[in-house]
């Protein structure tokens, strides 16, 4: 008698969880005669997270379409909460499959488990022990963990932290970062053909590419004047062209506006689609950036990353040398990218190439191990 297929429901809301999840729905639906993969999307970026939809060829069977503008942590809880309880009713699946740490992903669990579906809970176990940052997404993760049944931890580290959080050895499976599987499979797209990358038609190519990107939420206001300012001053000083792909938050937008718009050599552009994003991020000399992601990605491309932020949770790059933590000072942030501007054995030194988060198999490992799992 022919097993039934596994009802999987994905749920995810924003960029970085489609990039991270695409290769997982890849995987899962190459599989039909075990898995039923059924997507949800809160959609709590929209503009951007539809950017990856298109790029993956990806169409939601659910879209709860939860994003308004300027909102407040509080409401877009409530919503994730209250829109996919129905989805949860009349899916009826057997996991919850989802990734990371944003407030979709926590909602998600939530919900999950008041409706008594398993959760597997994808790039599990990233801590850096302060509570408030990154924030909200520290807590996010953390809570994730306290309802999630399977944890796909990325590296053995996250493994460890997961295990000193008390949960059990049994369900937690180290597969690596499916971020490095979207990465791989993107290069491979970009091997085939060039990509374009829109408003840099006109750059001057002779210049070295410094790539900035700044956007959490932990940093609106202050933190993030203070990187607009270290931007300014290393434009203003070096012959570098910097290309800042400014996200739509307006909380980003004002400050990165007023602060950077009139410098010849400092391009703001719309936040790009993930396969011009990797071409950019190929093409650049050093990257700046608060992001997650990129973290990940740089160390694979062997791109010097210096991280603006006082904390991460990803510390194999630090460990490594391949990315160095710098804050928000803008001091700080112009000495060491001065530093590695100037000094080509410096620069090598964070220009290594590794595979610190992953081999590019950790959908395939999700898969199987889902596929193991009893009803």
């Amino acid at each position: 008698m022919r097993a039934i297929a596994l009802k999987i429901l994905v749920v995810f809301g924003t960029r970085p969880e489609a990039i991270k999840l695409a290769p997982v729905i890849r995987e899962l639906e190459s599989d039909p005669e075990r898995f039923l993969v059924r997507i949800c999307v809160t959609a709590q970026h929209r503009r951007l997270l539809d950017q990856v939809l298109t790029a993956f060829a990806i169409t939601p069977h659910h879209d709860l379409g939860v994003m308004e503008e300027d909102q407040d942590l509080l409401r877009l809880v409530a919503l994730c909460l209250r829109r996919l309880g129905p989805v949860l009713e009349s899916e009826r699946p057997d996991w919850v499959l989802l990734q990371g740490d944003t407030v979709s992903t926590l909602a998600a669990s939530l919900a999950a488990f008041y409706s008594s579906v398993r959760v597997a809970h994808v790039e599990a176990g990233l801590r850096t022990a302060d509570k408030h940052c990154p924030f909200p997404e520290e807590m996010n993760r953390r809570l994730t963990s306290c309802l999630a049944d399977l944890h796909f931890a990325p590296t053995p580290r996250a493994r460890k932290n997961l295990i000193q959080a008390g949960i059990a050895a049994g369900q937690i499976h180290v597969t690596g970062n499916t971020g490095v599987d979207a990465l791989a499979t993107v290069r491979d797209r970009l091997s085939n053909r060039a990509a374009r990358i829109p408003g840099l038609e006109h750059l001057n190519g002779a210049r070295p590419l410094l790539l900035v990107t700044s956007h959490r939420r932990e940093s609106f206001g202050a933190g993030l004047q203070q990187i607009c300012r270290a931007v300014r001053e290393i434009a203003s000083s070096c012959d570098v062209n910097v290309v800042y792909p400014v996200h739509f938050n307006p909380n980003v937008q004002r400050p990165v506006k007023q602060l950077l718009a009139d410098l010849p050599n400092v391009f703001l552009i719309d936040p790009l689609d993930y396969l011009s994003f990797v071409a950019l991020m190929e093409r650049s000399h050093l990257i700046l950036t608060d992001s997650g992601g990129i973290q990940e990605e740089a160390p694979s491309l062997g791109k010097p990353l210096l991280v603006m932020r006082d904390v991460t949770e990803r510390v194999e790059g630090l460990d490594a040398g391949t990315a160095r933590l710098v804050g928000t000072d803008p001091e700080r942030i112009v000495a060491e990218t001065t530093r590695l501007l100037n000094d080509p054995a410096e620069y090598a030194r964070l220009q290594q190439s590794a595979n610190l988060y992953g081999d590019g198999k950790a959908s395939v490992r999700i898969a199987r191990i889902l596929a193991a799992e009893p009803r």
